[in-house]
């Protein structure tokens, strides 16, 4: 019976924990403040080092069917940046790379030329452009410029054009950048 009762006190208190956990409202900034909303987690038994430098290159393939929705693997490197600066990891020791191609590659369109395409504004726009700010390396696959038809003189300046996706992945990992894909 007692045994019973710490049970049920045991679920109670992991249904009242997950509760807290949905009621509270996700957060972006402070590095990206348009996108990369991210939970508060105060109670962790793997820590975050603080003083580490994290370097995460992230391969954007995908993107959404609708032309009028942000890219959210785009997203993902905001809440990157984001949920680590809310830790306490300096900015100085974030460093982002994003290595863009196949279906994504639409979404580095300058804003003229997206909407001449979808008819509609690049959603990405304000996001892509915090990002490059906040220092993120955005390299775009000279194969998909091609296959994909989006020409290196219509997509965002400050982005840099590689042989391929290959080619700037491999590169990067081979300075030390870690892999992010999903």
């Amino acid at each position: 019976m007692l045994m019973q009762k710490g049970k049920n006190l045991l679920v109670i208190c992991l249904i009242f924990a997950s509760l807290q956990l949905v009621a509270q409202d996700k957060k972006a900034g402070p590095v990206i403040e348009s996108a990369g909303a991210v939970w508060n987690l105060d109670q962790l038994d793997f820590p975050t080092d603080t003083q580490k430098t994290y370097k995460a290159v992230f391969d954007i393939m995908d993107s959404p069917e609708s032309p009028d929705k942000k890219n959210p693997s785009i997203e993902t490197v905001a809440r990157y940046l984001n949920m680590h600066a809310q830790q306490g990891v300096p900015v100085t020791k974030l460093n982002a790379a994003m290595v863009v191609h196949n279906k994504a590659s639409k979404d580095l369109l300058q804003n003229k030329f997206y909407k001449q395409r979808y008819g509609v504004p690049n959603p990405n726009t304000l996001m892509l452009k915090e990002l490059m700010d906040a220092g993120v390396t955005v390299i775009f696959c000279g194969q998909s410029s091609v296959a994909r038809n989006v020409p290196q003189n219509q997509i965002f300046g400050e982005v840099r054009t590689a042989l391929s996706a290959m080619t700037a992945l491999i590169s990067l990992q081979d300075d030390g950048f870690r892999l992010i894909k999903f």
